[in-house]
């Protein structure tokens, strides 16, 4: 089922809401419904900076629209700071809320210009940096229905059973090495490259990058309940598919 909005990593540690459709009043509802107080996910972001993405849409904001998805994105614990727009419209109107312009490159958000300051020059010193390997959390307890769990920047390795009502989450992958029959989201922070591994498949719901099933859609009977992955199509479709892994 694909969403009207993505949430993607955009320059950390900010994220950004790419609309994929120009309705406001189906963005704005599908995000309540996915983050907002009353859902799942309630408490999936912790205030995280964010970039509004308007350049795939064709679109033109008016001041109720915008102020009311900036009211919905604030409940769902995210700040809005910046925007992206191929309009001028729509950047006079994001600039007057007290957002800033986002580069077109990379969604960094353009600094502010500094007065020129006298030239101090220093001795160059060598820096040595350690790299980090990708970051892993392992839950080795089952979880209990109400009971959730995110990985934030991380995969999420669980070595016990999701039981229905519980929740897991990562930005990377989930590997769940046991039945999971409650929820599971990878990629929250839009990678779309992120999958979901069980040795027994039977979830309430899956989702990768926003785009999700729910159980009452039933899986196909070669992965209902047995070893498989869920991963996303790479057509462009924002397809879930899932596949048995056989031994």
């Amino acid at each position: 089922m694909a969403n009207s909005f993505e949430i993607k990593s955009a320059q950390l540690p900010l994220v950004s809401l790419v609309l994929k459709s120009a309705d406001l009043e189906q963005v704005t509802a599908e995000v309540l419904a996915q983050f907002g107080t009353d859902s799942d996910s309630a408490d999936f972001f912790d205030h995280d900076g964010l970039v509004i993405d308007l350049s795939r849409v064709d679109i033109t904001l008016t001041v109720d629209a915008l102020d009311s998805l900036l009211r919905t994105l604030t409940s769902c614990r995210l700040k809005p700071l910046a925007f992206r727009s191929n309009r001028a419209a729509n950047a006079s109107l994001a600039l007057a809320a007290g957002l800033v312009e986002a580069s077109s490159e990379s969604l960094a958000v353009k600094p502010v210009a500094k007065p020129p300051v006298d030239p101090v020059v220093e001795v160059a010193k060598p820096v040595v940096r350690e790299v980090p390997g990708p970051a892993t959390m392992v839950i080795d307890r089952p979880l209990r229905s109400g009971q959730k769990v995110y990985a934030r920047g991380a995969d999420l390795v669980v070595l016990a059973m999701v039981n229905p009502g519980a929740e897991v989450a990562a930005d990377g992958h989930i590997h769940v090495y046991a039945p999971l029959r409650g929820k599971a989201m990878a990629g929250a922070s839009g990678n779309t490259e992120a999958r979901i591994f069980s040795l027994c498949l039977e979830p309430e719901l899956v989702s990768i990058a926003g785009v999700y099933r729910t159980s009452e859609k039933p899986l196909p009977a070669d992965v209902q309940g047995k070893p498989a992955q869920v991963h996303l199509s790479r057509d462009g479709q924002d397809r879930l598919l899932f596949e048995a892994l056989n031994p």
